[in-house]
């Protein structure tokens, strides 16, 4: 699990750009408050190495999936959350666990870590309030 703005990060595939190649579908992790964007540990190797391949092939477009053959369950165990996750669920999850670190944060007396958790909060709040608005 990987952690970004005081609380976990969700998993998802996405594309990325190497040079002028493409990689599509590659396992990522990112943070629903600050958008910081990582590719997932468990393949980060596996992703370098096709991606300098594929840019010193010329290549425009490269499928991860079609190289790599760790199946989506396996990558993603240990995540919290998945951005494939229904919406309000996520945004709940996300609100629900950043409280409960909120609790340590404050029993640790961590200034720094309770400021994080505070803005993660603010941000997801609103995300929330927005949803609920579409409904």
């Amino acid at each position: 699990m990987s952690f970004c703005c005081g609380a976990s990060m969700v998993g998802t595939k996405g594309t990325l750009k190497h040079y002028r190649t493409q990689v599509h579908n590659v396992p990522l992790l990112f943070c629903p408050v600050c958008q910081r964007v990582e590719v997932h540990y468990r393949v980060e190797n596996e992703y370098e190495i096709l991606a300098e391949y594929a840019h010193g092939d010329g290549a425009e477009h490269v499928d991860f999936q079609d190289y790599v053959m760790e199946d989506e369950a396996t990558i993603f165990e240990n995540v919290v959350n998945r951005e494939s996750d229904d919406e309000h669920e996520f945004v709940q999850s996300q609100i629900d666990m950043s409280l409960d670190l909120l609790v340590v944060a404050k029993w640790m007396q961590d200034e720094k870590w309770q400021g994080e958790l505070k803005r993660r909060l603010a941000v997801m709040s609103q995300r929330r309030l927005r949803l609920q608005q579409k409904a």
